[in-house]
């Protein structure tokens, strides 16, 4: 049976550390590489840490990154009070050159970037962010022959982890009604993690991966961990 050695980026922030969490748990997630600029505080068995402070320049390190079988891209600023030259090179830039390294190091590497809902595939409205993540998305598609864009909206935090913003608090009580009310744009943390884990295992059709589709790929990771 196949298992997985993962790179994940952005583990210090809430959704890579669910990723972390969710990999680190997983049976056929043999080992996990996390690259940050600090340190992510866990340690575990199956678990290997880079510290390297310019994400725009792997070259420092890129001997450390092959013979992976799947990346789990999670890192991410808001475009809030930023210019669209400076958000496209903390987003555009910096994601591609990881990505090309990787995929240098590991062609038939699986890559997984966490995007979000509304991006803009056409790369043309009206929304800075959505063109700049469409424009993304769109580039890393055509890069890997096995990449998957997966668009959350609210997500749902795993108890117990530490990075999880302190609003959540107040509004996470709320999930199991959102979910009934707005399945469209809602899923777990929990759920984004299994799923990323799942379509690294298995190949599905679908590159870009709204809420509902996190959501099912979730389950059947789920069931095939029963078997």
């Amino acid at each position: 049976m196949k298992k997985l050695k993962v790179i994940i980026f952005g583990s210090t922030g809430m959704v890579g550390e669910g990723v972390l969490h969710e990999s680190l748990n997983h049976p056929r997630v043999q080992s996990v590489l996390v690259v940050n600029r600090r340190p992510c505080g866990k340690t575990h068995e199956k678990l290997r840490e880079i510290i390297h402070s310019d994400f725009h320049d792997f070259s420092a390190i890129r001997d450390q990154l092959d013979g992976y079988d799947a990346a789990y891209f999670c890192m991410g600023v808001s475009s809030m009070g930023m210019k669209e030259e400076a958000y496209r090179r903390v987003t555009y830039d910096l994601t591609m050159h990881v990505a090309r390294i990787l995929k240098e190091e590991n062609p038939h590497l699986v890559f997984n970037y966490v995007s979000g809902d509304g991006t803009d595939s056409s790369e043309q409205g009206r929304l800075m962010w959505a063109r700049v993540k469409g424009k993304t998305e769109n580039d890393l598609l055509a890069l890997f022959e096995r990449a998957y864009m997966f668009r959350p909206g609210y997500i749902q935090p795993i108890k117990g982890l530490k990075n999880s913003y302190k609003i959540y608090r107040f509004v996470g009580p709320f999930y199991p009604i959102w979910k009934r009310l707005f399945p469209r744009f809602v899923c777990t943390l929990e759920d984004l993690g299994l799923a990323m884990i799942h379509v690294s295992l298995n190949p599905v059709g679908e590159r870009i991966i709204g809420n509902p589709e996190i959501r099912a790929l979730a389950q059947s990771e789920r069931g095939q961990l029963k078997q």
